[in-house]
């Protein structure tokens, strides 16, 4: 059954920014109401309400980072001495989409096809019909109002933008920008989808590489590309993928961003 989608986008886009700052306020094991409270007691939040903090750690940083145990705040906490800002950027991005599936499906079935296709931007009205069609599909809850699409679809292009896939030319379109997954982001991703106990083949064919624009055969190019650094061995018959994995878990791959030995 598919995820259905939210306005969950209308409590905050990228918000790049104010996930750095929380993410320097966090500690492992720390709750969301527990993180508002240090968020408002840290005065580094002095411009915001206490009430959009609310917003922000509640409906935004909880379900992006503090899932499985605030797995992926730890982890990103520990990263990001070691990454640069595009790495760090692609990585909140991967985030985002897996908490907004409406963000997920458009980056893959509305951005990608406008990149592949050789234009040059997307527009409000093109978002507004990929949400009008979702609704269509019964793909939210309940049926949404036209000012409710009109605002989902402004919050696809504006968090698109946020995370440099469109540039805003206006208010009603983006530029679309060339989008490059970085290796780090690969690495992390591969080894993600693997100590989540997914098996290669599922690896391989697994929908948040479609976020960076990768099919299959293109994440196998990945792949082989970055075994050269050692971090695993492919091999691939017959549409059959095997990958003899070289790290043994996540600190390990965190050991070699660090040694600065993958750029």
């Amino acid at each position: 059954m598919k995820t259905l989608y939210t306005t969950q986008l209308q409590a905050g886009l990228g918000l790049i920014d104010e996930t750095l700052t929380l993410l320097d306020l966090w500690q492992p094991g720390m709750d969301a109401p527990a993180l508002q409270r240090r968020a408002l007691a840290s005065g580094r939040f002095s411009t915001i309400s206490a009430r959009r903090i609310r917003n922000i750690v509640t409906e935004c940083f909880k379900p992006r980072y503090l899932v499985d145990q605030g797995t992926p705040a730890a982890r990103l906490q520990q990263l990001r001495p070691h990454l640069n800002a595009r790495d760090l950027e692609q990585l909140l991005f991967l985030y985002t989409c897996r908490a907004n599936a409406i963000l997920a499906d458009f980056v893959r079935e509305v951005y990608w096809a406008t990149y592949v296709s050789g234009r040059d931007h997307i527009d409000n009205d093109e978002a507004r019909a990929f949400v009008v069609r979702a609704v269509q599909d019964g793909r939210t809850a309940k049926s949404w109002s036209d000012t409710t699409i009109r605002r989902v679809s402004g919050y696809l292009i504006s968090c698109c933008a946020d995370f440099g896939l469109l540039e805003r030319t206006s208010n009603k379109m983006g530029r679309v920008l060339a989008y490059r997954l970085a290796p780090r982001t690969a690495a992390y991703l591969a080894y993600d989808l693997h100590f989540a106990g997914l098996g290669d083949n599922s690896i391989v064919e697994h929908v948040d590489w479609g976020l960076f624009g990768r099919e299959p055969l293109d994440v196998l190019d990945e792949l082989q590309h970055l075994a050269r650094r050692n971090l695993w061995i492919v091999q691939s018959v017959a549409g059959a993928s095997r990958i003899t994995w070289s790290l043994n878990s996540m600190e390990e791959l965190f050991d070699v961003f660090a040694a600065d030995e993958l750029r």
